[in-house]
């Protein structure tokens, strides 16, 4: 999806949970993110990725078939991008140019590691909803080869209520390759049901993002609202006050610092650099094949030099 600009910032309400039953697990962020045209940005690396790392960027993305859409081809490096679609249909443009066509419940899976680059015209197609993560690639793999893959609804397991996008939950694994220590649901909830997450040994990183209804989760949490909980490995209940889904993401917090360019993440300077250098390489193999022009080049290249 778009380009992020590091400057990216937002307003978040720290609270402490004071009811006079304690919950074994309590909220100490919450936000509502800040709207820009299609994306709401609700956490991003210079602000609560810090406190959710390796998840860095939380974005919500609505649309509609009459917005009109072009996000310029752009470069990666040093994270993973997964962008999972709730509702409508998604024509984006691949890594390799080619167009491809996100339906409802996919996801697209990209490893930037040493650098690649994606974006072009996208046409959805009705109502169009979904998330779209950024997550910092621990050292063995922010340099790796690039990779990418798209999965159909039908690819994605189910556990419960929840759809498994990433890693496993309750011993069903996502299909998707990774070898980090996180997971990521999409969970629907009915009326008046109960659902409880013990997040994996280790996961002490949990946050979710509601994109419809309300529920409550030690406090009442309401559709678009993300909400970080407290570091512990407890395990938190879900009741829902009415129909609703949300995103829910567990980890075991990165050790690792994070080291920011314009479109990129690593742990240390030097791999930004090495990844910089990657982008600048492949782009200029672009311009060779005629997939980028020299004025989106400069753009880009004035991007990452200035950092704004």
């Amino acid at each position: 999806m778009g380009a992020t600009p590091k400057r990216a910032m937002m307003d978040a309400q720290t609270t402490t949970t004071t009811t006079g039953r304690q919950a074994a697990r309590t909220i100490f962020l919450r936000t509502k993110g800040r709207t820009d045209g299609p994306s709401t940005r609700l956490a991003s690396p210079s602000d609560i990725g810090q406190s959710i790392k390796p998840f860095v960027l939380v974005d919500r993305i609505e649309l509609n078939s009459l917005t009109p859409l072009n996000f310029q081809p752009h470069p990666h490096s040093g994270i993973a991008t997964l962008t999972a679609l709730l509702d409508g249909g998604l024509q984006i443009v691949n890594s390799k140019g080619k167009p491809q066509m996100l339906t409802p419940g996919a996801i697209e899976w990209m490893q930037a590691g040493r650098g690649t680059w994606h974006g072009g015209p996208v046409t959805p197609t009705g109502v169009v909803r979904g998330y779209q993560l950024w997550i910092a690639l621990p050292p063995e793999l922010e340099l790796s080869e690039p990779y990418e893959t798209f999965l159909p609804a039908d690819q994605i397991p189910l556990e419960g209520p929840a759809r498994v996008l990433l890693g496993q939950y309750n011993g069903v694994e996502s299909p998707l390759p990774i070898s980090m220590p996180m997971t990521y649901l999409h969970v629907e909830l009915n009326a008046g049901e109960h659902w409880r997450y013990d997040p994996p040994q280790g996961h002490d990183v949990l946050w979710i993002a509601v994109y419809s209804g309300a529920l409550h989760a030690g406090e009442r949490v309401e559709a678009g609202e993300m909400i970080v909980f407290s570091a512990s490995e407890h395990g938190v209940d879900f009741v829902a006050d009415d129909n609703c889904g949300f995103m829910l993401g567990s980890a075991q917090r990165s050790p690792f610092d994070v080291v920011e360019g314009y479109y990129s993440v690593h742990t240390n300077a030097a791999a930004l650099q090495f990844g910089e250098l990657e982008i600048a390489r492949v782009g200029a193999q672009m311009r060779i094949e005629g997939r980028l022009d020299a004025e989106q080049a400069s753009c880009i290249a004035r991007k990452m030099r200035s950092g704004v």
